[in-house]
């Protein structure tokens, strides 16, 4: 039997007891809890933040939003030929290799034009002070160290994380699938990007002394009634999720809310950072397994290639005697 097949046979049961004034219950482990488990993925073309274009509009009709979609498609498509050969390079792979989803995400009766929620917006809070400061310095060292070492290179380009794979979770170009297992104590969540791996505790034990810290952070989970909350703190400066400092907070939430879905939602919290605290939701939907492995190391080719490129620049820059 195959996976649509079966999804097909949920969703028509899950109409079916609508119409009954039924409610749907999700199903659950030995221990009573709702059961997450399973491969979802977060694939979408809602954007995080609302376009600036889009001003106050919090929502779109259906046909508003087939448009955008296609606009979005063939805006975004790694197949075009038009442009410099700079600009074509810079599209990197072809459209084959890239996974965001055809569609923006409906829920709840709604087609939303951002994943952000509060604030009412649809962006991100201005950064503080020292945070933009903090943005400018770094931005600045970079410009003038771009690739001396490998630590110049960002996690990602090393291999080492993927910030986007949370916490929290957003969707990227591609690789958007999770697994997540739950054990007695635990849930765990296999990101497919970069290979990272949460194990979240749900034994009510507290946080790592503030002085352990880590790049995903360190996340304790709980239960309030059928939805997951869990607490991600001591967050290390590496990370910089979206420009974050090390006091970055977040609180996430995963609820299951039909046989193939599980809202997802987040707030974060960084007075380092941000003015003010800011939200967002998305589906998790069902998707195919298994994951197979990503198999991105560091030390390969690729930054190999990168710091290879910085040096000959050096040295095409010194030999018209010009500074770097």
């Amino acid at each position: 039997m195959s996976h649509r097949f079966v999804i097909a046979m949920m969703l028509a049961a899950a109409f079916t007891l609508g119409l009954t004034g039924q409610t749907w219950s999700p199903p659950r482990t030995p221990e009573g809890h709702p059961d997450l488990q399973g491969v979802w993925t977060n694939s979408t073309l809602t954007p995080l933040e609302r376009p600036r274009e889009l001003g106050a509009k919090a929502a779109f009709t259906e046909e508003e939003a087939r448009a955008w979609e296609r606009r979005d498609l063939e805006q975004g498509s790694r197949d075009r030929r038009d442009g410099s050969a700079e600009e074509d390079v810079g599209r990197a792979y072809n459209e084959l290799f890239f996974e965001r989803g055809t569609r923006l995400t409906r829920y709840n009766g709604t087609i939303r034009t951002a994943m952000i929620t509060d604030p009412p917006d649809g962006r991100i809070p201005p950064l503080t002070a020292a945070a933009q400061k903090r943005l400018d310095d770094a931005r600045a060292y970079a410009a003038l160290h771009p690739a001396d070492t490998p630590r110049d290179r960002s996690l990602t380009e090393r291999c080492l994380h993927w910030q986007a794979s949370g916490p929290p979770m957003l969707p990227g170009p591609y690789n958007n699938d999770y697994q997540i297992i739950q054990t007695p104590g635990y849930v765990m969540i296999l990101v497919e990007m970069v290979h990272d791996v949460r194990v979240i505790p749900t034994d009510g034990r507290a946080h790592l002394p503030r002085t352990v810290r880590q790049w995903m952070g360190d996340s304790v989970g709980h239960w309030v009634n059928d939805t997951l909350v869990v607490d991600t703190d001591n967050f290390t400066n590496k990370t910089r999720f979206r420009g974050s400092s090390e006091n970055l907070h977040v609180i996430e939430r995963f609820k299951r809310i039909a046989p193939d879905t599980i809202l997802y939602s987040f707030t974060i919290d960084d007075p380092s950072t941000y003015t003010n605290s800011w939200s967002a939701e998305l589906p998790l939907v069902a998707s195919h397994g298994p994951i197979y492995e990503y198999a991105c190391h560091e030390g390969n080719v690729a930054l190999m290639g990168i710091l290879a490129g910085a040096r000959a620049d050096e040295n095409k820059a010194e030999a018209g005697g010009k500074p770097r």
